[in-house]
């Protein structure tokens, strides 16, 4: 008995020294925000062309490439007076379930249009499950003129024919002989 006492204090030793000798890791959320990896995948980004028109033709391929089916599109064939995106279709309905969404990015990888991408910001606090099923409006960003967009702009996001989905950050590009 003794000597599960004694162990119980020395551990117990172990853990108050080290507790004085270690830094607080706790942050003041929201008034400091922590500092993300440059290739942080956060928040999905519904972009447009241009003129206006949206990139999203209603393919749905996003959708089926979502592992954890938190994607829901529904498509509507275009109104040739009043197009809505360049395609024969385009997505009446569309939206993310940021519950079910793993951020993986393979919506992202699936979209032959570049409609979706993911944007280095972070969820926002939520109280009620609607405020996380984000909607067609809560995603899209807004016409070319007027307000500025909501998001933070991705650096190839201006690049309408990109080819690298995830470009290499300048420490790593010397590692690669880029």
């Amino acid at each position: 008995m003794f000597r599960a006492i004694g162990n119980i204090l020395k551990g117990l030793g172990t853990t108050l020294r080290i507790f004085g000798t270690v830094p607080n890791q706790t942050i003041s959320y929201p008034e400091k925000k922590r500092d993300l990896p440059p290739r942080y995948r956060g928040v999905h980004k519904l972009r447009r062309y241009s003129d206006g028109l949206e990139r999203c033709v209603g393919c749905e391929l996003c959708a089926a490439s979502c592992p954890a089916y938190a994607i829901t599109v529904v498509a509507a064939e275009n109104d040739p007076e009043h197009r809505v995106s360049p395609g024969e279709r385009y997505a009446a309905r569309y939206e993310i379930d940021y519950l079910r969404c793993i951020f993986c990015g393979e919506c992202e990888r699936a979209c032959p249009t570049d409609a979706i991408v993911l944007t280095p910001n972070e969820l926002p606090p939520f109280i009620s499950r609607r405020q996380v099923v984000m909607t067609k409006e809560d995603l899209l960003e807004p016409y070319p003129g007027g307000d500025p967009p909501v998001f933070k702009m991705h650096p190839w996001d201006n690049a309408p024919d990109r080819i690298d989905r995830f470009p290499i950050p300048e420490q790593q590009r010397s590692m690669h002989g880029d």
